[in-house]
């Protein structure tokens, strides 16, 4: 048989990969009949090799090739040689030996018209998996419930979408932190509340000043400085106000940056790379930057400084001054 599994869903991929592994015998023979293929640094000819290598005392041998089919595609990217080497390849596939089981997997999703993806999912010994993330918070919440209740546990619906605003489609990030909350719960059946995720995971700070950025972009002031006391009162220390006001300062650095990469036609992938984030913060960005103009933004950050520095010099008071602010940003902006 041969597989090809791609999409972004990295965690789910390595898990049906360690299944198929497990299949082969216990650990050291499963080993011993294992190969992984860097797909940057080989070529069909050693993919053939690796697949006509009779098993060790097992049935059958596992052959994984990690992002070979993306470099050889699409047709447009293509370098010399390329277009001969999917037709080696594609020559070959069906006569795999019975003993192999090859997969290609894929980090990206992979064009649909890719002379490989079709026939993995036309000819009777081939098999193609999508590995996709949920797009939306709510599709990752519902992720989020299902995964808690596999590994023998619950989670409120309000804290399974706390997390995934939290952390957002890194999934193996998420399944850690889910992780961690079942261990912190323990108990037989352990229920995870919002309060335990917003207490242990790391990230949810960050998420509320998304949140809070959401509501100053629809233009509404009361829910915008709904959470701006929700944020103030979680933690009452006397410098919890500026550090707050440095996060919504960042957002915003962040936002503009983002803009100005989506107008020059960046990809996301790029994009985070480039800022220093993950990739679901930079979707997230892209989606909040929409509600401003550049011009707005631009406004909005001098706003932003000149409101640090009247907090610092002690020309307002710190929690006045962010209350100021959030309303004047939800606004008209001068522009």
């Amino acid at each position: 048989m041969f597989y090809v599994f791609h999409g972004p869903d990295e965690l789910t991929r390595s898990e049906v990969l360690a299944e198929m592994k497990s299949q082969l015998g216990e650990a050291s023979l499963a080993e011993l009949n294992t190969t992984y293929l860097d797909g940057q640094n080989t070529n069909v000819v050693q993919i053939q090799q690796a697949c006509d290598v009779l098993p060790f005392l097992a049935s059958s041998r596992l052959v994984v090739v990690k992002n070979y089919l993306s470099r050889i595609g699409p047709e447009q990217d293509r370098g010399p040689g390329d277009a001969a080497a999917i037709e080696a390849l594609a020559d070959y596939l069906p006569h795999l030996p019975a003993t192999t089981q090859l997969v290609f997997t894929e980090d990206e999703v992979l064009p649909g018209k890719h002379p490989i993806l079709v026939l993995a999912g036309k000819h009777p010994q081939g098999q193609v998996r999508l590995f996709s993330v949920p797009v939306r918070d709510q599709e990752l919440a519902e992720w989020i419930v299902r995964r808690v209740q596999h590994k023998g546990a619950t989670i409120e619906s309000s804290a399974a979408m706390a997390l995934a605003t939290a952390v957002g489609h890194d999934m193996r990030t998420l399944d850690s932190e889910i992780e961690k909350l079942i261990t912190y719960v323990g108990g037989v059946r352990p229920n995870i509340t919002r309060e335990l995720v917003d207490m242990l995971v790391p990230y949810t700070g960050v998420a509320k000043i998304w949140t809070m950025v959401d509501a100053i972009g629809q233009r509404d002031a009361r829910l915008a400085l709904q959470h701006l006391h929700r944020l103030l009162d979680e933690d009452p220390s006397e410098n919890r106000p500026l550090m707050l006001l440095g996060m919504i300062v960042r957002q915003f650095r962040i936002l503009i940056q983002v803009k100005e990469m989506i107008a020059q036609g960046l990809a996301i992938s790029t994009i985070a790379k480039q800022i220093g984030i993950q990739e679901f913060a930079a979707e997230k960005a892209r989606q909040q930057a929409i509600n401003f103009s550049m011009a707005q933004m631009e406004i909005i950050y001098a706003r932003l400084l000149s409101t640090d520095l009247a907090i610092k010099t002690g020309k307002i008071d710190d929690v006045l001054a962010l209350d100021t602010l959030v309303a004047a940003l939800c606004g008209p902006q001068d522009v």
